[in-house]
């Protein structure tokens, strides 16, 4: 008997993998967190039955929305992450010798030890010296926190569950005000494609706007995510994602990478005609 893993992606839309095995299945406080194996995705990771990573696709969305603002800014030394229990963005964290200190704030403990036991391709780096890891909800970690970090990637699951919090309008200035004034917020921002994933993106991209100068939405081809085109925000309180790009110094790092090219960066940000509609009420210049 084969078994697949499916999820909607759309009222009459569905992903469909083989599976393999199951690896794991675990009950936590707050979501149901399974691990499987399959021939074409490799190991992957659903929350609730929803897609998380794959093996191997993850590296796009992972260099994505860690290299773009790091292109960015000349001297992102203290990094907080909320979400990304999984390790991946951590992982192209560390990759920078410049990068002095990540916070890593996730609410569900468990997902970080399975993803430590079953998935070392992503959370290989989550005890590296650099990095400090809160389980704790992300929402209260941030309120107090003012003029700290150079750099907040949220890094979260859908909005509904557990990272129904970290889309709000609250939520969101309390990020502006943790950062310090030159710095920068990436955040996944969902899939403009089916019509209940664009409303979301959209008012995401509204609440962002409301206490950024600068806000601007990119992209990137993630397979497995519903339609598979998936947007990213950047937003900041001093630097443009395509102006203040230091290109020549940030290939002269050396950094290894399979998706993400300086030359994609800012290909990233020119957006397709239907979400350049999807987003003109709440768009800045």
């Amino acid at each position: 008997m084969e078994l697949w893993f499916s999820e909607l992606h759309a009222d009459s839309v569905k992903l469909s993998i083989r599976v393999d095995r199951q690896v794991a299945s675990i009950n936590s406080d707050y979501q149901r967190i399974d691990i499987f194996d399959s021939e074409q995705f490799g190991r992957f990771l659903t929350l609730d039955g929803y897609m998380m990573l794959t093996e191997k696709d993850e590296f796009i969305y992972h260099e994505m929305i860690t290299h773009v603002p790091m292109a960015v800014h000349p001297s992102i030394k203290n990094v907080l992450v909320i979400g990304g229990g999984d390790g991946g963005a951590v992982r192209e964290l560390l990759k920078y010798d410049s990068v002095e200190n990540v916070d890593l704030v996730e609410i569900d403990g468990e997902v970080i030890d399975a993803c430590k036991k079953y998935m070392p391709f992503t959370a290989g780096r989550l005890d590296d010296e650099r990095v400090n890891i809160y389980v704790e909800d992300g929402i209260r970690y941030i309120r107090n926190k003012r003029d700290t970090y150079d750099l907040i990637i949220v890094d979260s699951t859908d909005p509904f569950g557990p990272g129904e919090g970290l889309f709000t309008r609250e939520f969101y200035g309390n990020c502006q005000r943790a950062l310090k004034e030159d710095g920068i917020l990436v955040n996944q921002h969902e899939s403009p494609f089916y019509d209940n994933d664009r409303e979301a993106c959209k008012r995401m991209h509204r609440h962002i706007s409301e206490g950024f100068r600068i806000s601007k939405v990119f992209q990137a081809h993630i397979p497995t995510y519903p339609s598979g085109h998936w947007l990213f925000g950047f937003a900041s309180k001093k630097y443009h994602p395509i102006k203040d790009i230091r290109e020549d110094e940030w290939n002269k790092l050396g950094i290894k990478t399979k998706y993400y090219t300086t030359k994609l960066h800012k290909g990233a940000f020119y957006l397709p005609k239907y979400v350049e509609e999807l987003l003109k009420d709440v768009e800045k210049e």
